[in-house]
């Protein structure tokens, strides 16, 4: 085994560790080459930002995909008797990662990057100024070349294309039972909707504390509450981006938001939504640090922690009994708009919005369940892209009742597509889903979770979370992890019973 393994295994099985340990090496340079496309590289710089990303990631590629690492797995699969459980599942994971590779040509794995590169670029143009036909080219580009993969990957994995496309995303999906789900609770929403929104009309209505809200006093009241999570700012950093996102190392984390100074609100949630994504990734094993089993087990259980710590968690009546003092004394502000209950109904007020990412947690699936509907229907070859704005907002109309006056409040708001992330919506609320049944095992295995949120003390969740998530890393599958942290697979059970207690029964 390597060093980063912290074992002595030889033969296929250790060459296949070193192969894979480089893979990963390059696949983190190519995450902080894409945090700094984000963040800091100035608009010139696209055209050669795209050339390094695409170089790299064909290397990664041609490591993966060399003639020899088929016969290092054959030979690998005759060891087996002599690995241990971790260094089996370390196998099974990269053959499912040889999997992947294979299936893809070299030049595709490049076309595809520069074509999200050029999307990319495009989408943030097009956004600011609401222009779909300004994307839609590079857009069309993006997805023919993403149908072909999925094509090579449905052929590869004996699986749907679009299941094939998840598996990116979230091992093992079945896309079957993933669109099932979603579409339980497309079912439930209305009637549930209506009667929290009833339920609400019943309460006297909060009151919104006036800005504006100086950017710097944002950033250090975000900086304080990362810190307050876990974060560590000696090995982590907090910057600005147009949307949102968690990157780099374990030792490195990348943190972003965005800041506006007539609200607080939405940058505060961002960077505690991001900080549970970083903490999962520093909570992962160190010992198998740069293997595939050392990796985080998809976006489902991913999600999972960044909803837990946001939702489950910092959107609490306990949160804001610590949080709220601290709030008020960030921005010199006093009275009824700043006490913990007010701040608190703001936070769970539910209000069917236009913006996935400052939706309630009420209508958050609504916005992942149509995006999920769309982006089956683009890879199935259902609807053209240039069809999109119209269905996105017909989705709208027919989910949430309201319709986006432009394609920036509407099919522009997200990165996704242009960065062909096709297949990853769907996780965003099977992580909903998979959090609120971790919060709850949590709970009820130490009772002094809440009370200590109520202190700003995030240690004792953190203590549960880390050898029930964060340290089993893709050991097992996201249901038999789930199962064993809280005995039950996953479904929406949970989800739905915690939405009833919060929005019916206060």
């Amino acid at each position: 085994m390597t060093a980063d393994a912290g074992g002595g295994q030889g033969g296929a099985y250790g060459q296949l560790e070193e192969i894979f340990r480089r893979h990963a090496l390059i696949c983190e340079a190519v995450g902080v080459l894409g945090w700094d496309t984000s963040v800091i590289m100035p608009p010139g710089g696209a055209v050669a930002r795209a050339e390094q990303m695409a170089t790299l990631r064909v290397m990664a590629h041609e490591l993966v995909v060399d003639p020899r690492v088929g016969d290092l797995m054959t030979e690998a699969a005759t060891e087996a008797v002599q690995l241990d459980r971790w260094q089996s599942a370390n196998l099974r994971e990269m053959r499912r990662a040889w999997l992947h590779a294979t299936a893809v040509p070299a030049d595709l794995v490049a076309a595809r990057s520069h074509a999200a590169a050029a999307a990319e670029a495009a989408w943030r143009g097009a956004r600011a100024e609401s222009d779909f036909a300004a994307l839609q080219p590079f857009l069309e580009e993006v997805l023919v070349l993403t149908r072909e993969a999925g094509a090579a990957k449905a052929e590869a994995l004996h699986r749907p294309a679009y299941d094939a496309l998840m598996d990116e995303y979230e091992p093992d999906a079945d896309g079957v039972r993933v669109v099932s789900i979603l579409e339980d609770y497309a079912a439930f929403l209305p009637e549930f909707l209506d009667e929290v929104l009833a339920h609400q009309a019943r309460q006297p209505d909060p009151v919104p504390p006036s800005g504006p809200f100086p950017i710097p006093a944002q950033r250090l009241l975000c900086r304080h509450m990362a810190e307050t999570v876990g974060i560590d700012f000696d090995t982590a950093r907090l910057d600005e981006s147009l949307h949102p996102f968690s990157g780099g190392v374990p030792e490195d984390s990348r943190i972003t938001t965005r800041y506006h100074d007539d609200g607080f609100v939405d940058s505060l949630m961002g960077v505690l939504h991001e900080s549970g994504h970083a903490m999962y990734e520093r909570g992962l094993p160190p010992a198998w640090r740069h293997q595939p089993v050392g990796d985080a087990r998809g976006m489902t259980l991913h999600e999972s922690q960044s909803l837990l710590v946001e939702m489950q968690v910092c959107r609490s009546r306990e949160f804001f009994e610590w949080a709220a003092p601290v709030i008020a004394q960030t921005f010199a502000a006093e009275g009824p708009a700043w006490t913990p209950g007010n701040l608190h109904r703001l936070a769970t007020r539910v209000e069917p919005s236009l913006i996935r990412v400052a939706a309630d947690e009420v209508t958050y699936p609504a916005h992942v369940i149509l995006r999920t509907r769309l982006e089956r229907a683009m890879i199935a070859g259902d609807l053209p892209v240039a069809d999109l704005p119209g269905a996105w907002g017909d989705g709208m109309v027919d989910l949430l009742g309201i319709r986006p006056p432009d394609d920036r409040q509407g099919c522009l708001q997200d990165i996704h597509w242009p960065d062909g992330d096709f297949g990853y919506f769907p996780t965003y609320s099977l992580g909903a889903m998979a959090a609120a049944q971790l919060a709850a095992a949590a709970r009820a295995a130490d009772p002094q979770i809440m009370p200590a949120i109520a202190k700003g003390d995030f240690g004792p969740l953190m203590a549960w979370l880390r050898p029930n998530v964060h340290n089993k890393a893709s050991l097992l599958s996201t249901d038999e992890l789930l199962v064993e942290a809280t005995g039950k697979p996953l479904g929406a059970d949970a989800f739905k019973a915690h939405l009833r207690r919060r929005y019916l029964a206060a």
